[in-house]
């Protein structure tokens, strides 16, 4: 069962250590190249915060983003600006996100986000967990899938091989982990194994790794479609 109160928590302690870890960085550093094709660091710290505000939107019953122009927009305009101002900024809205999420409300109604994607409002907190641990790895300083919370770890692996279920497009894959956790996802057809411990087929679900160290029996590694 989803408990916001607790995700909250973890977002707020997810939060506190990206700010830490960005923190010790110069204006040199944000230009650096991030694990995102076309992304800088700073392109991945001006969609951080520009994700807080647009999830404050969803708890208010808004529009996540204006459109997907003004989102990208955004982004590449916050994308150069300085350290202490990316800072300010990222602190900033994980604030409101935080004070809107301690607010009394009824976290079991159904809100919408991008693309006419619809959720219970109780899963928003675990939706910005997710933004801010994997971009925080995505940044390429050290923070590495295998350093995430093994709770995080296998709730986000249930969230993506949800994702996938009933694509026929991918094959019906039985991921397994090195410790005897299992998860099914994609279409009926075929019968395809993948097996190697749970950060790396968190990395592949989630598009940040090959999948170099999984094994598979019954045939390759699946092509998933792009998050």
């Amino acid at each position: 069962m989803i408990d916001h109160v607790r995700d909250l928590a973890s977002v707020r302690e997810a939060t506190d250590r990206l700010i830490d870890a960005v923190s010790s960085w110069d204006n040199a550093a944000l230009a650096q190249p991030s694990r995102l094709p076309g992304w800088t660091r700073g392109h991945v710290l001006a969609h951080l915060s520009r994700n807080a505000d647009a999830l404050v939107n969803v708890l208010q019953g808004l529009p996540m983003y204006k459109d997907a122009e003004t989102r990208d927009a955004d982004i590449e305009a916050g994308a150069g600006r300085p350290l202490d101002v990316q800072l300010a900024d990222l602190r900033a809205t994980a604030d409101r996100f935080m004070a809107l999420g301690e607010e009394p409300a009824d976290w079991d109604r159904t809100v919408e986000l991008r693309n006419g994607v619809t959720d219970s409002a109780s899963r928003i907190p675990f939706r910005r967990w997710v933004e801010v641990a994997l971009h925080h790895v995505d940044l390429g300083a050290g923070y590495e899938l295998e350093d995430l919370p093994e709770e995080f770890v296998s709730r986000e692996i249930d969230f993506l091989a949800d994702r996938w279920s009933g694509l026929e497009n991918v094959p019906n894959t039985v991921l397994r982990s090195e410790d005897g956790r299992t998860w099914t996802t994609g279409g009926d057809s075929g019968a395809v194994t993948v097996t190697g411990p749970a950060p790396d087929l968190l990395g592949w679900l989630a598009g940040r790794r090959d999948g170099a160290a999984l094994t598979t029996a019954g045939g390759p590694l699946p092509e998933l479609p792009a998050l």
